[in-house]
């Protein structure tokens, strides 16, 4: 497998500006890739991206897509299995770290007070 990223040294992160809400997803959620991308329908490519949520934004639905998913909490907490109306599932704090499978449902998500985290996604 190839992975296609660009050679990219230490560099100082614009973290004001770049920012998109990722399609299907609410806004008060926004990624900014790093570095490569992903095509999910020829299943190919990887890539890594910071996403954040603003403070009480949630998702309704739980989420499931064919690439491998690692996820570091960088700062601020983390809801995982939160109902349609925000409420209930577990809170994570910064410095925890998720890695999914192919096909593997989480969610839905929630943050009370915003978080940012780091996420790669790739095919095998």
């Amino acid at each position: 497998m190839s992975i296609n990223k660009a050679h990219k040294e230490f560099y100082a992160l614009d973290l004001e500006d770049g920012w998109e809400v990722p399609p299907g997803y609410p806004d008060g959620i926004e990624q900014k890739i790093l570095s490569g991308s992903l095509d999910e329908i020829n299943r190919m490519g990887s890539r890594t991206r910071l996403l954040r949520f603003k403070p009480g934004i949630y998702t309704t639905a739980p989420f499931n897509h064919q690439y491998w998913e690692e996820v570091y909490l960088v700062s601020g907490d983390l809801i995982v299995g939160n109902d349609e109306n925000g409420q209930g599932g577990e809170t994570f704090a910064a410095n925890t770290y998720a890695c999914r499978p192919p096909g593997t449902d989480h969610g839905p998500f929630k943050s009370c007070d915003g978080c940012l985290l780091l996420e790669i996604h790739y095919f095998d």
